[in-house]
């Protein structure tokens, strides 16, 4: 058995077992939950604390008793509210409950528009029932929390695992929500969408970080972050260390010499690559959720319990969005016990394995690129979408400032990128607008539409496409935090550029305040190469064009380990290159990897993508996966594709100006497809077909858009009219106009 805190006992915060642990190890053994006889915990899986989260009103606390299973305590007002986080007792010294209730409120407000206007606490939110109706007030929901840990036998692998039960868990109609987290989030990630679903309906949800996370590293002082967020040394966190970089002590203190202040995290370093066992993850959080509930509620044996609740007499539903929505395909394939009954997946980040034998349509004609691998269309983003950015039906110039981006004040290196790419070849034009017009041309070429147009200067300038490009490079090649693949590290930076240490407050709060990638807190890109020493990407002079261009000499590089020839003459990589052909050989594996074989084993899925998301193109995903899925299994895939128009990546965006007028938030659909599968899993009731669903922007002055109200967002149709319905053409998926 795993050691941990008894079955029975009920802990402030899982101190004693977290103690516990840090000195025996993590260790776990059993066979699950999926058969009759004793409770087991499944194998490799640890289980660290039993938490009573048993708030009644909102509040800012920090314990057991203020906080709740959805809202930390927080309740609807608190998760919406834009006032500073809530605070720590010791800022530099956050406690674990303290970290928790603050990653909640994070990871929620960043994946929905917390804001009325946008929908917040009229259309969804905790205070929004599962039939829309505006009945459940702040929203909170008491229950049990487990923490738990799914290791490898070497010790390294660290997948955090949270079940939550509420106090309205039905033990003679069980469910369970698996919900893998978005992003690179942690184990809160799916919070504010498998998460609230689940709870509302009265499953116990079972969320994992599937081995990403925020497990930040620093080799400056060899502190981590536990399992549970605060952060220690190395050797004081022991088993418990959510991450760190696999360096002796040697190679550390060279590491640091030459490169002073960097950082490593763990969804890009863990040399794991993390993204293959996204579904296997996945699974063992669902039979974690089997454990705790036989744990809860299963027949006294003497010192244990007996199993009640198994895969057969349990819904279970895998629901997320973005790489979660890859996680729970994922786990629909790998799958091979049944234990998963129904799949929703938004804006997935579906990598089919080919694009042979199915195509895309879009109105009827072949779309040019297509199921492309993630890491291919964004190397290609990280090369032009800078110089793109500027091209006339890219302007969005309403959001010239883009809240903390000041995109006008980039536009000089923007022009700089497109000279650049140009003098080598790899855009034409003489002129910028020549230039840039060129470079969108070739997004447009590699699977973007012109839905996503005017979404390619938002992305640049939060750097999405340097941030993925650096840090999925480093995850699929299982490449060292030391290795500088690239010329490229990550590391706070300061106003101009420059590494510096990151800040200790900011490196505390990390496990709550960050989402896992290198978005600038607490880290950023850096190119060690640039003129004049290392700087971060936005500011990087690069050697090879001796001007501020956005770290080009770093993109050229990243897209070589993805294609195995030089960008820009196009000769094979060689021992001697770089990168080095090695280290390509090593990214190609990686990406091979995670690709999705299109089979998922005919159980029911509804699959729902944005048609302007320019962050995950639905031509290289849910279009492509959707045809190809449709290929493999024939006319026995039960898998429904839902496209909504308006509607892009990051609903978080929306508030900001020219968003909130241009675009509709996709969450407002997560709970009528959750309803959908389980009326399909409960009652046997047709999923909805495959349809494009039409909305209405809320329009008005750009900054001060109409409050959204319901008619913006119809309903996903249980009778789509003809010219709404997704078909095919052959083997071609044809999505309508």
């Amino acid at each position: 058995m795993g050691r941990g805190i008894a079955s029975g006992t009920i802990s402030a915060g899982g101190a004693a077992a977290l103690a516990l642990l840090a000195t025996a190890g993590l260790t776990g053994c059993g066979g699950g939950s999926d058969g009759p006889g004793v409770n087991t915990l499944p194998g490799n899986v640890s289980q660290l604390s039993r938490v009573a989260y048993r708030a009644t009103a909102t509040g800012s606390g920090s314990t057991a008793a203020t906080q709740d299973l959805l809202t930390a305590g927080l309740g609807k007002s608190g998760l919406a509210s834009t006032a500073a986080v809530p605070a720590y007792a010791d800022p530099l010294n956050p406690t674990a409950e303290e970290l928790r209730r603050n990653a909640i409120q994070s990871n929620y407000r960043g994946l929905v528009d917390a804001t009325a206007g946008g929908g917040y606490g009229v259309l969804f939110g905790p205070n929004i029932d599962l039939s829309g109706a505006n009945t459940r007030g702040e929203g909170l929901v008491p229950g049990l929390e487990y923490l738990g840990v799914l290791d490898d036998s070497a010790g390294r692998k660290r997948v955090a695992m949270v079940v939550q039960i509420p106090d309205s868990f039905d033990v003679n109609a069980p469910c369970v929500v698996v919900g893998p987290s978005s992003g690179s989030r942690g184990v809160y990630g799916a919070i504010s969408s498998a998460g609230e679903w689940g709870l509302k309906r009265g499953c116990a949800v079972a969320l994992t970080d599937a081995g990403k996370g925020m497990g930040l590293y620093d080799p400056g002082d060899d502190t981590v972050h536990r399992i549970d967020g605060t952060r220690a040394t190395r050797a004081a966190a022991g088993s418990l260390a959510h991450f760190a970089a696999n360096l002796t002590d040697t190679v550390r203190s060279a590491f640091n010499a030459a490169f002073p202040n960097r950082l490593a995290l763990k969804h890009a370093h863990s040399q794991l690559n993390p993204e293959k066992d996204w579904g296997n993850d996945t699974l063992a959080a669902a039979r974690y959720a089997l454990y705790a509930l036989n744990q809860e509620y299963g027949d006294v044996d003497g010192n244990n319990r007996r199993v009640k609740f198994n895969a057969g007499n349990t819904t279970i539903i895998a629901a997320s969005v973005s790489n979660g929505g890859a996680a729970v395909l994922r786990a629909a394939e790998q799958d091979s016990d049944g234990l998963i009954d129904g799949v929703v997946a938004f804006e997935p980040s579906a990598q089919p394995s080919t694009t042979a034998g199915y195509g895309v349509q879009f109105g009827g004609t072949a779309v040019p690129g297509y199921g492309k691998p993630l890491i291919d269309y964004f190397t290609v983003a990280n090369l032009y979408q800078p110089c793109a950015a500027l091209a006339s039906a890219a302007l969005m110039t309403e959001t010239s400032t883009f809240n903390y981006i000041p995109l006008v004040a980039m536009t000089a290196r923007a022009t700089n990128r497109c000279a650049a790419l140009a003098a080598r070849g790899l855009v034409a034009g003489a002129t910028t607008a020549d230039q840039a017009n060129d470079a969108l041309a070739r997004l447009r070429a590699y699977g973007w539409s012109t839905a996503n147009d005017q979404m390619h200067n938002a992305h640049y300038g939060l750097g999405n496409a340097v941030i993925i490009s650096t840090m999925y490079v480093n995850a699929y090649g299982r490449f060292s935090v030391a290795d500088n693949v690239c010329g490229m590290s990550l590391a706070a930076v300061n106003a101009s550029g420059a590494p510096v240490a990151v800040a200790a407050a900011t490196r505390a709060q990390s496990y709550a305040l960050g989402n896992g990638t290198a978005n600038g807190s607490p880290a950023t890109p850096v190119l060690n190469t640039a003129v004049g020493g290392a700087t971060g990407w936005t500011l990087a002079v690069s050697p090879g064009s001796g001007t501020a261009d956005f770290a080009l000499d770093g993109a050229l590089c990243q897209r070589a380990l993805v294609t195995g020839v030089d960008t820009v003459s196009g000769a094979a990589l060689t021992a001697t290159s770089v990168p080095t052909k090695a280290q390509s050989d090593a990214v190609r594996a990686g990406m091979a990897e995670v690709l999705l074989n299109g089979n998922l084993r005919g159980k029911p899925v509804l699959m729902v993508g944005g048609r302007s998301d320019a962050l995950i193109p639905v031509n290289n995903s849910e279009r492509a996966y959707a045809a190809y899925n449709r290929v493999v299994e024939g006319g026995t895939s039960q898998l429904r594709y839902i496209e909504v128009t308006n509607a892009q990546h990051f609903d978080a965006f929306n508030p900001f100006s020219g968003f909130d007028s241009r675009f509709v938030p996709l969450h407002a659909y997560f709970t009528q497809a959750m309803n959908a599968m389980y009326a399909r899993l409960k009652s046997g009731t047709a999923l909805p077909p495959s349809q494009v669903v039409r909305t209405t922007p809320r329009g008005g002055t750009p900054g001060a858009a109409p409050a959204i109200t319901a008619a913006n967002v119809p309903a996903i149709s249980g009778t789509p009219a003809t010219a709404d319905q997704i078909g095919f053409a052959g083997t071609s998926i044809n999505v309508p106009q």
